[in-house]
């Protein structure tokens, strides 16, 4: 939400100012480079913006992961041993069509009964578990940091930096928002009116020949519109979205006398307070859709003539709601994590991350036990389009302290990728790093499942880490006996590695190859992968 309201709101921007003045590399099978492949010139179809992520390079000139191929010419109708995948998110909507079929179940456990069965330590946790309570709304790290004066002075100042700036340009964006809103609704209903009808096109608007200036700035309000979308009840409904993101950023987020925590009764700062929560992981507003998106770009329901198809055939989903609208605390991360991995999970998925983290240690020490336990963590690289290897930009968790060397060998990182392959690949809010980031994958204008049985697009590094971690899935579901860090050096060495320059945080004075970016270098390509995989586990490469 945030990526599409910051392309929305540059253009929204230059409306208002209106109003008030009147080459390319390869990799083909198993890793050979090649150097030349047209660049796709036509706009996407419906299709392909539904499946682009899944597609293929060579064929069909989009930067996808040859998902599509992968099941062709290598799984074919093989489902592999099922792989239980951790989603450590938002609650996730455990009725949806597209993911009630592939839910993790607690059989130790029994519904309803108020009884932790299987003496796991958690009551009720049929398909995971809920950290959160009934709590939603919260704040950011930062306002927690100033509210709470934790850490030391240098800390606290930096913090209520962050707080001021962005309390200040949420009540503007907000108002600036009220204000496109209102204009644009003025201008829909002198439209609709001088059209005598309810229901109009862009072709209607653009034929109209203005007799006044007041309908001259109508037309041209509704002409820049159609820009962003292709209907203005789009618009309308894109707009009032966006009130909404920046009111819960002056409400909740940068709010410091806020306390969304005091309804779930623990004490957050303190890692042995853990009495708190219940087994029921769905979510609890509509809009609490995060997870839910995130799940099904992993493991959708495949063929099912329904929405969407995930990237793995044989996955549970488990359920982990620790993720906020808002900042995650490091104790829910760190508790979601050991959960995951006590019960059964191999691959977790962490399609969050934040600027502060006091206790980042104790997220550090949870890494290190699914590493020891041989679970795989794929997290999201973050989206304010940041060099993270710069120390101005940090952003947690993450595998290593100031750019040193990995605590564990289980965490792979995620930058994300735009559908249209060259220079533009990256796509512009995504953040990078030599150190930081590991490998790139689909991340624009993902289709997948909304709550109540709904599908829509979402962009964001949160789209292309689960689209990794059901590569990972596919994997280890084929070749279960391959280790989480087996899997991680597989999927960062198989990948696509192109050697063009690329545009970085959407500036096109700054430039780099995804080798100067990233550590592999790479693009994620769950062809080649399984490729590798297979050769890994019969011992004819070592990785």
């Amino acid at each position: 939400m945030k990526i599409q309201l910051t392309k929305l709101l540059a253009g929204f921007s230059a409306t208002l100012f209106l109003m008030g003045c009147g080459a390319t590399t390869l990799v083909t099978t198993p890793v050979e480079n090649i150097d030349n492949t047209p660049l796709k010139i036509s706009d996407l179809t419906d299709a392909e913006k539904k499946n682009w992520g899944h597609l293929d390079l060579i064929s069909d000139t989009i930067p996808g992961m040859s998902v599509d191929k992968a099941y062709k010419e290598i799984i074919g109708s093989k489902k592999g041993q099922q792989v239980i995948v951790a989603v450590l998110d938002s609650g996730i909507d455990l009725d949806h069509e597209d993911l009630d079929g592939v839910l993790w179940t607690n059989k130790g456990e029994r519904p309803g009964n108020g009884k932790d069965d299987d003496n796991n330590g958690y009551i009720d946790d049929i398909h995971g578990y809920n950290f959160l309570g009934e709590s939603y709304n919260e704040q950011l790290e930062a306002a927690r940091i100033v509210k709470l004066k934790l850490g030391d002075a240098a800390l606290q100042a930096k913090a209520k930096a962050k707080v001021d700036e962005g309390y200040t340009k949420a009540v503007q964006n907000k108002q600036q928002y009220e204000q496109i809103l209102k204009a644009v609704k003025n201008a829909d209903a002198a439209v609709k009116k001088h059209l005598g009808k309810s229901d109009y096109t862009k072709k209607d608007v653009s034929g109209i020949k203005p007799k006044d200036e007041a309908m001259q700035q109508h037309v041209a309000v509704l002409m820049q519109m159609y820009t962003f979308k292709d209907t203005i009840p789009e618009v309308i409904e894109e707009l009032g979205e966006g009130i909404k993101y920046f009111s819960d950023q002056a409400n909740y987020n940068y709010n410091v006398d806020f306390d969304g925590r005091k309804v779930v009764g623990d004490d957050p700062y303190d890692i042995n307070s853990r009495a708190y929560g219940n087994g029921n992981p769905k979510n609890r507003v509509d809009d609490e859709s995060h997870g839910t998106h995130v799940a099904g770009i992993i493991a959708a329901e495949r063929n099912n003539g329904k929405g969407a198809n995930g990237v793995a055939n044989n996955v549970a989903i488990m359920s982990i709601r620790a993720v906020p609208n808002g900042d995650e605390y490091d104790k829910d991360i760190a508790l979601g994590i050991r959960y995951a991995v006590d019960n059964g999970a191999k691959i977790i998925n962490g399609s969050f991350g934040k600027s502060f983290s006091p206790n980042a240690q104790w997220v550090y020490d949870a890494i290190k036990y699914a590493a020891d336990n041989d679970v795989l963590f794929v997290h999201a690289a973050g989206n304010d389009g940041a060099n993270l290897d710069d120390p101005a930009n940090p952003n947690f968790p993450n595998d290593q302290v100031n750019n040193g060397a990995e605590i564990a060998d289980n965490v792979i990182t995620v930058g994300a990728l735009d559908p249209k392959y060259g220079s533009e690949m990256v796509a512009s809010y995504s953040n990078y790093g030599k150190v930081n980031v590991d490998v790139f994958a689909p991340g624009t204008d993902i289709y997948s499942t909304y709550p109540n049985n709904e599908y829509g697009y979402s962009p964001g590094t949160s789209m292309a880490a689960p689209a990794v971690a059901g590569v990972a899935a596919l994997i280890r579901s084929q070749y279960p006996k391959l280790t989480a860090s087996q899997v991680k050096h597989i999927i960062m060495e198989s990948g696509l590695a192109p050697k063009a320059k690329v545009i970085l945080g959407g500036d096109a004075s700054k430039v780099g190859q995804l080798n100067e970016i990233s550590t592999s270098g790479k693009i994620v390509n769950a062809y080649n992968a399984l490729i590798m995989a297979s050769q890994v586990n019969s011992g004819k490469l070592k990785i």
